[in-house]
């Protein structure tokens, strides 16, 4: 099937290892508290957005209750799931610099069973400035969060394209980070900085942070490209890589324009099956409930 890349268990998969059995995980007998994740990328254009909604929605179809952050002033994540963001009068932004706002008056439904959001727009660009005198302003997502931890199975942070206060806040308040990266040459650059910063803020400032995974998105299985960057990938960072690899398809900006997971927008497509075997790949890692 046209963009996928899940080879049956056993058979050897796009990152040349033999692709273990992921099998769909038992339903939970309640909710909370959840693991947050940071799905984290200073280059842009790497699928961190794509791969929030569509893992989130992949996690929600099993059974987990999902909340996705948008914590990019770009908002893609908000428009990705129909929200207008430039009518929001309230978001993120309001959260991290202003007192007296409670989150769950802030966070929305979306369309997607099991799956809310708390959104974002342009404003949030402004925080990065004003939160620089903050007492413990590494800390301050984490202290919005906390109101919700135990309502929520799963939270996923999608990331801005900056290794910024903003991006500090995100590693500071998740238990893991995901990093997707584009099967592209170029993408693997900008890796061993992240992972350096990554490391310090472990060292530093959150001691409870571990390394979800790396996942290879982009991948064209036609070209020797795409093939050689997955594999030196593996070959650098060995099993935080995940076995699962996001295909490149027209799907993705369809469902963009529908505003809606791919996981719904196109059920039976190879790459929906890619995010849902990428959840029932974090599940097993232990990364999600």
């Amino acid at each position: 099937m046209p963009g996928t890349e899940t080879a049956g268990a056993g058979q050897l998969g796009p990152t040349g290892r033999p692709l273990p059995d992921f099998p769909e995980p038992p339903p939970l007998r309640g909710h909370g508290p959840a693991r947050v994740i940071a799905m984290c990328n200073q280059k842009g254009g790497v699928g961190k957005t794509t791969s929030t909604i569509n893992l989130g929605a992949a996690l929600a179809e099993y059974g987990r209750k999902v909340l996705l952050v948008d914590f990019d002033p770009q908002g893609a994540l908000s428009v990705g799931l129909g929200i207008r963001t430039h009518e929001l009068e309230t978001t993120i932004y309001n959260l991290l610099v202003e007192r007296g706002h409670d989150i769950r008056d802030i966070v929305q439904r979306t369309r997607t069973e099991n799956l809310d959001l708390v959104p974002a727009n342009i404003d949030l660009s402004a925080a990065e400035v004003q939160l620089v005198g903050e007492v413990a302003r590494e800390q301050i997502l984490s202290r919005v969060l906390r109101p919700v931890l135990e309502d929520y199975d799963v939270i996923l942070i999608d990331c801005q394209p900056s290794l910024g206060l903003l991006t500090v806040n995100a590693l500071t308040a998740a238990h893991g980070v995901i990093i997707p990266l584009e099967c592209e040459f170029f993408a693997m650059r900008g890796v061993a900085l992240l992972i350096d910063t990554i490391d310090k803020i472990t060292d530093r400032l959150n001691p409870g942070l571990h390394m979800d995974g790396i996942l290879a998105t982009m991948y064209d299985g036609r070209t020797l490209h795409s093939k050689e960057v997955v594999r030196s990938v593996v070959d650098h960072f060995g099993d935080q890589v995940f076995h699962t690899v996001i295909s490149r398809t027209v799907k993705f900006p369809d469902a963009t324009l529908a505003a809606e997971p791919i996981t719904s927008y196109a059920s039976t497509h190879g790459a929906a099956e890619a995010y849902r075997q990428l959840a029932r790949e974090l599940i097993a890692r232990g990364g999600a409930a």
